[in-house]
């Protein structure tokens, strides 16, 4: 086994195909297959279902590009020490979050501090994050509860309750608060399963031996703050990211108060990479001084 074989195998598995990786790695495509084929005949493995123009990861080959992203993510954060005079003035910090408005002061500071890094912003729910972040498609996630285990390392940000909110033109605007079971009664805008601001609404409501039947399913907290502006039911989010919006006006809900903790993630074996921790550092600080 060499190092250019499974640089090789590992380009075409990221890259989705021969010709991607070549030009990634600018080297010709019998280059990078010639390397593949040798790796799969040394070890009498195969690596990659080849029909047609599709590849596709064996299952074997899932197991070999899980320790590869290992390998190659160590590579680049020992050539981030050793190029540590560059490294906070070029790069690309990758973040996914399940809402961007926790992150609004910090990417300020963040770019006040260090103008020659790009920022690559996602949003996703928090299966997306954690995915996003175990596949190291992504530097950061922020999400509104801490996954268990010691796989990461976590930042609080802030912990605000679920609020209910309607259009300023439904019938229910200016309304205080309700129950659980009275919001049941009306058409309600959820999050996509997964969201776990609809699942804590799920368990709470369950708890009180109520149902909530969604009218309509939106993936994304954008796409259910658009539906209910239009008056099509009611949405839920926390309290930090209902945010200024005239044409919302937000309801509490009268039970026990759910929580959203807002938090930095990443992955332990990725904390010590240049970018994120300088991301980090610009977050604990701003953390601290509120």
């Amino acid at each position: 086994m060499r190092y250019v074989q499974l640089r090789a195998f590992h380009y075409v598995a990221i890259s989705g195909g021969f010709s991607r990786a070549a030009e990634a790695l600018f080297l010709t495509q019998p280059a990078i297959s010639d390397q593949v084929r040798k790796l799969e005949e040394e070890y009498d493995v195969l690596l990659f279902n080849r029909h047609k123009k599709q590849v596709t990861l064996t299952r074997f080959g899932q197991q070999l590009l899980e320790i590869t992203h290992r390998m190659f993510d160590t590579e680049q954060q020992a050539l981030d020490l050793l190029s540590e005079s560059r490294a906070l003035r070029s790069g690309t910090l990758r973040i996914v979050a399940d809402a961007a408005h926790h992150l609004l002061q910090i990417l300020g500071k963040f770019r006040e501090k260090y103008p020659g890094i790009q920022v690559i912003m996602r949003t996703g729910n928090t299966e997306s994050v954690i995915t996003s972040l175990f596949a190291y498609d992504a530097d950061i996630g922020v999400l509104g509860e801490v996954p268990e285990g010691r796989e990461f390392d976590m930042l609080k940000l802030n912990a605000t309750p679920i609020i209910a909110f309607v259009a300023r033109t439904h019938a229910l605007a200016g309304t205080k608060s309700m129950s659980i079971p009275e919001l049941a009664k009306y058409p309600l805008v959820l999050r996509e399963r997964g969201s776990k601001t609809r699942q804590k609404l799920e368990s709470t409501a369950s708890s009180q031996n109520v149902a909530l039947r969604p009218a309509i399913e939106a993936e994304g907290r954008e796409a259910v703050r658009e539906i209910v502006a239009s008056g099509a039911g009611i949405g839920f989010v926390s309290e930090a990211e209902f945010g200024q919006d005239n044409r919302l006006a937000p309801i509490l809900i009268d039970a026990p108060v759910m929580f959203m903790d807002e938090a930095l993630i990443c992955l332990r074996e990725r904390s010590g990479g240049k970018l994120v921790r300088a991301f980090w550092d610009v977050a604990r600080e701003l953390s601290s001084a509120d």
